[in-house]
């Protein structure tokens, strides 16, 4: 793996552990972690008072390309649905609960300080 691809892969991994944890502050219960369907993967599942969210983590050093959360594109949001059916599909435990698409914007510095991490909840309209 090269060492850009790696650097990558560990800076996800560690917003995805920053959105757990900052999840489970607000009441959230993480259910799954990096979950595969045939659409793709899925960050983070959890569960709440209000139902199932799929949890989408965007997270970003500066803000050259825009906040985290406004690299939601339509198809990324198109995917993140298909991804949410897919899982409620296969785990019949969840065909009767309310679901929805959560994102988790992380910001940090160039250091690697934290300065934002917000919950936005029902992030796609279905």
């Amino acid at each position: 793996m090269a060492a850009n691809t790696r650097a990558r892969k560990n800076f996800g991994d560690s917003a995805e552990r920053i959105a757990a944890l900052q999840l489970e502050q607000n009441g959230y219960r993480i259910l799954a972690r990096n979950v595969r369907t045939r659409y793709g993967e899925i960050d983070l599942v959890a569960q709440d008072a209000d139902g199932i969210a799929f949890v989408e983590v965007k997270a970003r050093r500066t803000r050259n390309h825009g906040a985290p959360e406004e690299a939601l594109t339509p198809r990324k949001q198109l995917k993140l649905v298909q991804l949410g059916a897919a899982f409620i599909a296969e785990h019949e435990l969840f065909h009767d609960k309310a679901w929805r698409i959560d994102v988790v914007a992380i910001e940090l510095d160039k250091t690697g300080k934290l300065i934002r991490v917000e919950i936005i909840k029902n992030a796609v309209q279905m």
